[in-house]
């Protein structure tokens, strides 16, 4: 059966479950031809300033710039959430942490709710995930489904198929990518796809494999500019945080005797940022793989393929690893999408994206209503060149882990194109960044008298974004 000679019988069961989705939605997707294939591509821990075509000094990836350059790249594209659980419920349900019941990694992600796989799944698409997970409960809404339990392992990982655990020999990213290549090769032909393809790398240990390993052996890295920041002139929820490239406790056994903190911390930052450009470099090549294989497989002209991360990461930025901040390096993430049939190669948007649209944007490019509970926007629009006047100037965001691990201490924002106004609301202590002259965040102007019409303007709209989003 093809969607062009779909009866209205067959209509009737792929669309009856679709009870959010409107009739003329329904219509659409059935009358404008083969619906597009999507391809979602997310890796753990990715920072964009560690991708070649966001400009990264340190590192090359020609296979992830292949999609920015043959599609769009987004340059302001930011989490809610910056910590991998709640990221991911955030993509499957549209909709902000305090909403979906995944604040934390600490939860349990409710699978009863309503999510972009399922409508998709309702209306006639075949949804798979492979790799990563990291939500506890066994996925919903995939008509094929094989998973790491927790964070998983980097070589000869195990994985949960359809409820059944096994252990595939090999590099975790190579096997996800043949788990991937493999669902693709055997997928119904009458149907669109739907592949989510989440990747542990580069997500601690940072184990790289055999043909990366010595990668970046005859030169240090550099140092990014706020290696040693000291975090005065900022609120004490920085220099309160846990976790300091001075302090890592994974190459503490490769350290000869007698080294100095200042020592220390530069041995620690050349043996992390080097295993975690290695695992990386995997990823690179096997994103390769998979564009290679829509293209011999004829799939490329009609398959969306998006490439991101789950949230950023600091990579030596003000002297830390890992994420949770509402810092740039840590709110960031790459977001590159391609497709053919709607997309102008080589592309560039400015405009303020959230991980919340992700969910509607899908929808949308399926030909189905968006939800009116979701709380993303499409980016439909957008792929296709338009400028819409009503476009959002803001965005929110609310971190709740604490105190561990890190110790960073919960809080909320906002941040429009040029200022960041941040909110440790349990210690009572405000930032506020102007990100135009101050893009590293080093000085908080808060109760500088000079932006004091732009705090009450970034106050109003704080929490006129709080109620609007029930979070308040």
């Amino acid at each position: 059966m093809s969607d062009r000679s779909m009866t209205r019988r067959e209509a009737i069961v792929a669309f009856g479950g679709l009870a959010l989705a409107g009739p003329l939605a329904r219509a659409a997707a059935l009358a404008a031809g083969p619906r597009p294939n999507i391809l979602y591509i997310m890796t753990d821990d990715h920072a964009a300033h560690a991708v070649s075509g966001y400009g990264s000094k340190i590192n090359s990836t020609p296979n992830l710039d292949r999609i920015a350059t043959q599609g769009m790249r987004f340059n302001n594209c930011f989490v809610t959430n910056s910590l991998c659980g709640p990221s991911r419920a955030t993509l499957l349900t549209g909709k902000y942490s305090h909403i979906n019941g995944m604040k934390t990694n600490a939860g349990r992600f409710d699978g009863s709710q309503q999510t972009f796989p399922k409508l998709l799944q309702q209306a006639g698409y075949h949804t798979a995930l492979v790799g990563k997970w990291h939500l506890v409960s066994d996925p919903s809404g995939f008509d094929y489904w094989n998973i790491l339990p927790g964070q998983g392992r980097y070589i000869n990982p195990e994985l949960i198929e359809m409820g059944r655990k096994h252990v595939r020999q090999g590099y975790v990213t190579d096997v996800i990518t043949d788990l991937a290549i493999d669902f693709l090769k055997a997928r119904p032909r009458d149907k669109p796809f739907c592949l989510l393809c989440h990747h542990k790398a580069p997500h601690r240990e940072w184990t790289p494999d055999a043909k990366h390993a010595d990668l970046y052996t005859q030169a240090d890295i550099p140092e990014p500019a706020t290696f040693d920041d000291d975090y005065r002139n900022r609120a004490s929820a920085a220099a309160h945080a846990d976790m300091h490239i001075a302090d890592m406790p994974d190459y503490k056994k490769e350290h000869p005797a007698g080294l100095t903190p200042e020592q220390t911390k530069k041995l620690n930052y050349q043996r992390f940022i080097k295993d975690y450009l290695r695992t990386i470099a995997s990823v690179d090549d096997n994103v390769g793989r998979l564009l290679d294989y829509l293209d011999e497989a004829g799939l490329a002209q009609n398959t969306i393929v998006i490439y991101t991360s789950d949230n950023g990461f600091f990579l030596g930025d003000h002297g830390w690893f890992d994420k949770r901040f509402m810092y740039e390096e840590s709110l960031r993430i790459p977001f590159m999408v391609r497709y053919p049939a709607e997309i102008k190669p080589g592309t560039l948007d400015d405009r303020i994206v959230i991980n919340t649209d992700f969910a509607p944007t899908f929808l949308d490019l399926a030909g189905l209503s968006v939800p009116q509970d979701m709380q993303g926007r499409s980016l439909r629009p957008l792929l296709r060149g338009a400028k819409p006047d009503d476009w959002r100037s803001a965005m929110y965001y609310h971190y709740y882990e604490y105190p561990q691990p890190h110790r960073v201490q919960p809080h909320y924002g906002i941040r429009t194109q040029r200022h960041k106004l941040i909110y440790y609301y349990t210690i009572d202590e405000r930032e506020l960044f102007d990100l135009e002259k101050d893009p590293h965040e080093l000085k908080n102007v808060y109760a500088d008298p000079a932006y004091a019409d732009t705090l009450d303007q970034l106050r109003l709209e704080l929490e006129r974004l709080r109620k609007e989003l029930k979070d308040a």
